[in-house]
């Protein structure tokens, strides 16, 4: 499998304190890789030292298949990013932007109609960008990372700060990135319901550390089911089933859960009704992803 960015030991020190803690990531071609760790995780500064706007306390970092340190300048020149917010002249219009950049890269004029029409900013190329909204804002600066075609692309938080038009806006953006140009990206984010939307694989980072790094489909697995049973009497009917065997928890006086990977409901609820008990409801609870991110980070920073 082709691995774009590949990092081993990753660590960043300030002083006695470990902002990045020997991260090893992993982004296959393709991907878009969700970044996510809660504010101060150390995602930024992670994503500094991949574009080599900081250098690593210790460890390495290969970006298709090649050492940054050694190769840094033809590595970068198949990188796009956005770092925090993007940059732009207020005075000059969104073409003129474009245009300045342009020149430092030497691509062809083209370039940037091109870059416009794939970030819909053709109808405003010519209007100054301090009449932009934010979201307008963002695409520009996407626009602006993807002038010399890029294979890999690096946002950092993207949607920060934008309406909920602007976040749909952006998201669609970025899986027609993917799936029409083939760029791999990597978007960092502490909301786990935008990477849920746009990520093929996600990578946890709490307190520097990578706590979580698979595909969004195992993660997804560890939402798991439970059925909840509303009773007349929870605890009775908690105690009815363990003594024929079938484990529960009851809760409130009323509820009664039992894992979902029992297949044995239908059973339970007739040993219940034979029982006297009388059920009032059976429903699906199962735990959103963002209790499992919640989880995650909050278990790490306990440690």
């Amino acid at each position: 499998m082709d691995h774009v960015v590949i990092t081993k030991g990753l660590t960043k020190s300030f002083r006695q304190e470990k902002a990045v803690d020997c991260l090893d990531l992993k982004i296959k071609k393709g991907d878009i890789y969700g970044f996510l760790g809660p504010n101060g995780a150390g995602k930024t500064t992670t994503i500094r030292m991949l574009l080599g706007l900081m250098k690593p306390t210790s460890g390495t970092i290969e970006i298709f298949q090649k050492d940054l340190r050694a190769e840094r300048i033809s590595i970068l020149k198949r990188v796009g990013s956005l770092v925090e917010n993007p940059s732009y002249y207020p005075h000059l219009t969104a073409y003129e932007n474009l245009e300045a950049v342009r020149k430092i890269l030497g691509v062809s004029k083209s370039r940037i109609y091109e870059v416009l029409k794939i970030v819909r900013l053709t109808d405003v190329a010519n209007k100054k960008v301090k009449g932009f909204s934010l979201g307008m804002k963002q695409r520009l600066g996407i626009a602006t990372a993807l002038l010399g075609e890029p294979e890999l692309l690096i946002l950092d938080e993207p949607t920060n700060g934008l309406d909920p038009s602007g976040i749909i806006e952006i998201r669609h953006l970025i899986k027609r990135l993917s799936t029409e140009f083939g760029i791999t990206i990597l978007i960092s984010s502490h909301l786990l319901s935008e990477i849920d939307q746009i990520a093929t694989t996600v990578g946890i980072v709490s307190k520097g550390k990578l706590i979580f790094q698979d595909s969004i489909e195992i993660m997804r697995q560890f939402a798991q089911k439970n059925i909840i049973l509303k009773v007349n009497d929870g605890e009775k009917a908690w105690r009815s089933l363990l003594a024929k065997g079938i484990k529960s928890d009851y809760q409130d006086r009323q509820l009664l859960l039992l894992e979902h990977s029992n297949e044995k409901v239908a059973e339970v609820v007739r040993i219940l009704v034979e029982d006297g008990f009388s059920i009032y409801r059976v429903e699906e609870e199962k735990r959103s992803l963002e209790d499992i991110f919640l989880q995650m980070t909050a278990e790490e920073q306990a440690i």
